[in-house]
């Protein structure tokens, strides 16, 4: 009996250690998708703009949602199948999620230069179709950003069993998305917060709760353009990891010895200045994609609606 119990000890300090493994891993793995995390967390408020204030939580909770969904039913397995016995396609897939962020962030540079953008009433004001479209494109580009974060994660933990490597992306998958719409929640609120400050007796309150209801306006507006930026340099830069992978290195290393360069020159600043110049890279590769992917989009659609006329004028 007493070496039974000592079994059961051991096994139980074994499945702690364990626990405490896939915690460290997952942490490590979620640390590693830090600067998605970022741009997923700025592309997001772009989506939730014009709604009303009673709606904005709502919004933010079903494309929550949707993002689990995309992590644990689309994601997950595809990665876990694919890094099990198709490893050398996980790079194309994510280069084509790459090129839609560029078509993404392009087109809305490209309806904001030309005039040619959709120019609806507030998402609030159109019922709950329009609510439900904008969540939907919201879920769509989540999906890409979310599949970025769990393939690095997936990087980080890929010497870890099958069944280790699923838990800690599932760890990973709620952790993530926790971060990203937990801060999304508070960016969108933060005006309301600002409006109870100004109800409150106490002077410093009142300044710094219109403060922030000053501000907020300006905020939102900076992270919608900050999101189409991201979108731009996320996407150029899985591109960008995605080429040297497959054997066409020349872009990533012009990139790279560009990075030495800046970081060899500027002294303290040196690995700052190296992320930005990165950054830089990526967001005009990106922008470059998707420029070349609009273009074609746009003169597709010429080319039909030229038919279509055709057609028309044929059959009159």
């Amino acid at each position: 009996m007493a070496a039974l119990l000592d079994d059961i000890a051991a096994l139980a300090r074994l499945a702690a250690a364990s626990i405490d493994d896939v915690g460290a891993a997952a942490g490590r793995a979620s640390a590693k998708a830090a600067g998605v995390i970022v741009d997923d967390a700025a592309v997001t408020p772009r989506y939730l703009q014009g709604f009303a204030a009673e709606r904005e939580l709502p919004v933010v909770r079903k494309i929550a949602i949707g993002s689990i969904r995309n992590k644990l039913l689309i994601i997950l397995p595809v990665i876990l199948l694919m890094s099990q016995f198709l490893p050398w396609l996980l790079t194309p897939i994510l280069m084509i999620g790459g090129a839609y962020l560029c078509y993404e962030g392009a087109e809305k540079i490209w309806e904001k230069v030309s005039g040619h953008g959709h120019h609806d009433v507030p998402a609030a004001m159109s019922g709950p179709d329009q609510e439900n479209t904008m969540v939907r494109g919201a879920i769509r580009t989540d999906l890409i950003l979310s599949a970025e974060i769990m393939v690095i994660s997936l990087n980080e933990v890929a010497e870890e069993a099958f069944w280790s490597r699923a838990l800690i992306l599932v760890l990973v998958a709620f952790l993530i998305t926790a971060i990203v719409y937990g801060a999304v929640a508070l960016i969108v609120k933060m005006d309301d917060i600002g409006l109870r400050l100004t109800e409150r007796p106490s002077a410093f309150s009142k300044r710094f709760g219109t403060m922030l209801v000053r501000a907020m306006p300006k905020v939102l507006a900076f992270l919608s353009t900050l999101g189409i930026v991201a979108m731009l340099w996320v996407g150029g830069h899985i591109i960008l990891i995605g080429l040297d992978e497959l054997g066409w290195s020349w872009p990533y290393d012009v990139v790279h010895h560009a990075e030495e360069v800046v970081h060899d020159a500027t002294g303290a600043l040196g690995g700052l200045l190296a992320w930005v110049t990165n950054t830089l890279a990526s967001a005009v590769l990106g922008l470059l994609v998707g420029a070349v992917v609009v273009a074609a989009i746009v003169l597709f659609r010429r080319l039909r609606r030229r038919r279509s006329g055709a057609a028309a004028e044929h059959t009159a």
